[in-house]
């Protein structure tokens, strides 16, 4: 997949037409597309052609349980031309975005929904606005974010490693931990028949960073006692891999700023050691003061 051309001008003139209409009216789903299910998926691919010579994959996981689905509405009324237009400015000619829905896997009909990567504004809003925004989750103290680390490491085939040894860029963002391990029934019952491990979070962001370089923007929030533990967890989990972000409409800033960070780094990383600043803000606009020289999100180069 990641055919056609994006236009950031039809793709505005979509979000003004979407900006008159509530959320129930764009997401129209009320169980999940079949195009979007998991189950029986061998892989979702990233692929050059004369078209895109030189294709950059972007996973974009949305959590879509509680009020987290406000954030999806955001980015197809506002963020996502904002994202595309950034950054194709700096430099990045071929992205192609892959959107991901992420649920609970110990409750959820869906907790997980993937799209295809795709380069033109028509069907980059075609599978957003296929998300179904099923507004589930547990009171199990977790999302199950680890499954979009499963997905990218299992079952995407993208050229820009496989020719270039080039990593894409893997983002989750949400408001709660992610859930410890997935079991090999939990696989089974998501993904269809075949073999199958039970793993945990870290091993499968592992897997994950093995292609992708892998972000959690955080939504924090004023829950009294659990916004701290919610924090720690990801910083013991991803180090300063993890923004966290006060403002949900800087979503779209932070997004492609991590973006042109990483991809910016493709250079700078062959002739060796970088040092590194850690993010650990509320305020997306951080990553601008920074200069790219000096930053390596992670502390590490791969």
């Amino acid at each position: 997949m990641g055919g056609g051309s994006y236009s950031y001008s039809a793709s505005v003139s979509r979000g003004d037409v979407y900006k008159t209409k509530s959320s129930s009216e764009i997401f129209k789903q009320k169980s999940i597309n079949n195009a979007m299910s998991p189950y029986g998926i061998k892989f979702r691919e990233s692929r050059d052609s004369d078209e895109h010579p030189t294709s950059y994959p972007i996973i974009i996981n949305l959590d879509v349980t509680g009020s987290m689905g406000s954030i999806p509405n955001y980015i197809v009324k506002t963020g996502l031309p904002n994202i595309m237009k950034k950054i194709m400015d700096a430099g990045i000619a071929h992205p192609q975005i892959l959107f991901n829905a992420i649920g609970d896997h110990t409750c959820d009909d869906a907790p997980l929904q993937v799209g295809q990567f795709e380069s033109s504004d028509e069907l980059l809003d075609h599978w957003l606005t296929t998300v179904w925004l099923e507004s589930g989750g547990g009171g199990n103290d977790g999302e199950s974010y680890l499954l979009s680390w499963y997905f990218a490491g299992k079952h995407t085939s993208i050229d820009s490693f496989e020719k270039r040894n080039q990593k894409g860029v893997c983002i989750t963002i949400g408001d709660e931990k992610t859930l410890k391990q997935v079991t090999s029934s939990d696989l089974k019952e998501l993904m269809g028949p075949g073999q199958y491990d039970t793993a945990t979070a870290a091993e499968l962001l592992e897997q994950a960073e093995k292609l992708y370089h892998c972000y959690h923007i955080h939504i924090t929030s004023t829950r009294a006692g659990g916004e701290k533990a919610t924090q720690d967890h990801w910083k013991q989990l991803m180090g300063s891999n993890v923004i966290f972000l006060e403002d949900k409409e800087k979503i779209d800033q932070t997004i492609a700023d991590l973006v042109i960070r990483e991809y910016k780094n493709l250079s700078s990383s062959a002739s060796g050691t970088i040092s590194f600043t850690e993010i650990d803000a509320t305020d997306a606009s951080v990553i601008d003061d920074i200069k790219p020289e000096a930053l390596l999100i992670g502390g590490k180069v791969s």
